[in-house]
């Protein structure tokens, strides 16, 4: 999988980008499959989309524009929509977040890792930056990973991003994140029932 910031600085591989500091991630504590956080688990699931979020971002059945194969996710960050491919033709469209100037990326990845509410450990990156941050914080409804997290894996590693959850809804279409793909509660929570560990992810 070949990364590229925003600002055009190219790298070879995942691993010469986090090493050298151009792309925090989100963090965060995961297992190798599905589980629950043990720090929040009774949370209920969001049941309806916030009233601010503009409906171009709420969940819909689209022709597939991604030429991707059923069951890979494909996240266009210019457009800030992920798409669910679907069989015959089409894709289940979400609105996302993506990750603000410095922080972007493209590439391939795969769903390593799934977890419900889950924990957030925020990386050294962003602890240097942000040094007022706690070292953990336990899953729950004020937690920045929100109610799910896919972890997004290359060659058995964990590449530090993650499509998840957001306590801030009105960051979904903009580009704020520290690289990670954000959606609301609402949407993260189907996409997580519908996506299985090992699914291809393409970020465009």
């Amino acid at each position: 999988m070949t990364l590229r910031s925003v600002r055009s600085q190219s790298f070879s591989t995942l691993a010469v980008c986090l090493a050298a500091g151009a792309l925090a991630g989100c963090g965060g504590a995961a297992g190798t499959g599905t589980s629950s956080s043990g720090g929040y688990v009774a949370a209920a699931m969001a049941t309806s989309y916030p009233d601010t979020l503009p409906v171009q971002y709420r969940r819909q059945e689209v022709t597939d524009p991604t030429g991707e194969a059923p069951g890979t996710i494909v996240i266009n960050t210019s457009d800030k929509f992920l798409y669910l491919v679907e069989p015959d033709g089409k894709a289940m469209r979400y609105g996302v977040g993506v990750g603000r100037e410095g922080f972007g990326w493209t590439g391939e990845a795969k769903v390593g890792a799934k977890q419900e509410w889950p924990d957030w450990v925020p990386p050294a990156e962003m602890l240097q930056r942000r040094p007022e941050l706690p070292l953990r914080m336990a899953g729950g409804p004020e937690n920045p990973l929100g109610a799910r997290a896919l972890y997004l894996h290359r060659d058995g590693k964990d590449t530090l991003f993650r499509i998840h959850g957001t306590n801030e809804p009105k960051t979904i279409g903009q580009a704020m994140s520290s690289g990670c793909i954000r959606m609301v509660n609402f949407d993260v929570e189907d996409l997580y029932q519908r996506v299985p560990l090992g699914a291809k992810v393409v970020v465009r």
